[in-house]
């Protein structure tokens, strides 16, 4: 993946993250769903719309396809990622040859101008892009939409070492005094919490290896800190923008949120890191045009004006733009897909302790963010913010190997 297109990318994120959650309830969006899409319609804008979507692009509008087309490309390519896109446009809407061949590989379809029929085959395409994770196409259909641009994520990967599931009993917080499905386990290698202290205040950063190019970061911020200040500081670490540094280097004590550090007797000389946190599900629908701006949409939706004519010589304005997107977090591994719409209309015995180790323990125990990060390019790939994990339930059967842990 081009550099360049990451940086884009990832600003883009950054944005969209300074507005995440400000309902106090969970969400999950993903950015690369989104850009290459904002990019395939700013190379065919013209006007301010032009000049609005590239700047959320952040790349000259003639560069814009074929940069969204490598990013697919690439992304498609990332082990456990699956990547699409797909145009539907109505038989008698001319497309300007120039525009269509920019177009990233994918699906071509026709727009029969019956919206039942219409959306039944939209949404077939998005359950079988995204393996059943989002059922349906978020695009708003009617008698003046002449074209669909869409776009699919999918992510499916393992954790390197699994989580041992249990009960979570957490004290105090939003969280308190109901059964969580919590997730546990140790680790050797303590540089898998960071601390990085961002302009906002610090946060920690838990490292969740996945078993493809894929990787989890779980991000916890100050009490205080909303969640955009959160997952802004989160981003801003893992792409390296900001320095984090390791729990093997930082001081005992409390030197991050819901992280504790501190040398304990042991029977040799290992260092230990324990990790707590819940398993979580995250679901959620973007209206895009509630923040045109933000997506350099604002003049492209006047329908009194066609902004797009180097797509089509028919005049065309954006009708709906909307994301739906699902994050899973649990034991094994991770799940996130997203799909992406554009309608476009006219208009045991005690031991001998003989040493003093480092030992560290991180819990998140209360909302917090997540960001699923391709470990080569940096690209974040989806990120969220958890306001209700999932409860804990009584297995069934005789096998109920789950622990209970407070």
């Amino acid at each position: 993946m081009k550099i360049s297109t990451v940086r884009a990318v990832n600003a883009l994120t950054t944005r969209w993250a300074g507005h995440a959650a400000t309902d106090g309830t969970g969400t999950v969006f993903t950015a690369p769903g989104l850009w290459p899409l904002l990019a395939l319609l700013a190379d065919g804008a013209a006007g301010p719309a032009r000049a609005e979507l590239a700047e959320a692009v952040g790349i000259p509008a003639p560069a814009a396809a074929g940069a969204a087309r490598e990013l697919l490309t690439a992304l498609d390519g990332v082990r456990g990622l699956r990547a699409a896109t797909g145009l539907w446009a109505r038989r008698d809407l001319p497309l300007e040859e120039g525009w269509s061949a920019r177009l990233p590989a994918g699906t071509r379809g026709a727009l029969t101008g019956d919206d039942d029929t219409d959306k039944k085959a939209l949404d077939v395409w998005a359950a079988d892009r995204t393996d059943g994770l989002i059922e349906k196409m978020p695009v708003d259909l009617d008698r003046e939409t002449r074209l669909v641009l869409a776009s699919a994520l999918a992510l499916r990967l393992r954790w390197i070492r699994p989580f041992r599931p249990g009960t979570a009993w957490i004290d105090e917080g939003p969280w308190s005094e109901r059964p969580l499905l919590g997730l546990s386990r140790s680790t050797a290698l303590l540089d898998r919490v960071r601390v990085a202290q961002a302009p906002t205040g610090p946060v920690s950063l838990l490292e969740v290896v996945g078993d493809g190019g894929v990787d989890v970061h779980l991000v916890l911020g100050e009490p205080q800190a909303s969640p955009g200040q959160v997952l802004q500081a989160g981003i801003a670490a893992v792409t390296r923008a900001i320095p984090s540094t390791g729990a093997s280097l930082l001081p005992e004590g409390n030197p991050g949120p819901g992280l504790r550090i501190e040398r304990v007797p042991s029977t040799d000389r290992q260092e230990w890191l324990h990790l707590e946190t819940v398993a979580f599900e995250v679901r959620a629908d973007h209206d895009l045009l509630d923040r045109p701006r933000l997506f350099g949409l604002e003049s492209a939706t006047d329908d009194r004006h066609g902004h797009f004519p180097g797509i089509s010589t028919d005049p065309l304005a954006i009708g709906s733009a909307r994301q739906s997107a699902v994050a899973r977090f649990h034991a094994e591994g991770f799940e996130a897909a997203a799909v992406t719409a554009f309608a476009i209309g006219a208009g045991a015995a005690v031991p001998r302790l003989r040493y003093r180790v480092r030992r560290a323990e991180v819990a998140f125990h209360r909302p917090f963010g997540f960001l699923a990060v391709h470990r080569t390019s940096r690209l974040v790939l989806a990120a969220g913010w958890v306001t209700d994990p999932l409860p804990y339930e009584e297995p069934t059967g005789d096998n109920d190997g789950a622990e209970k842990w407070s």
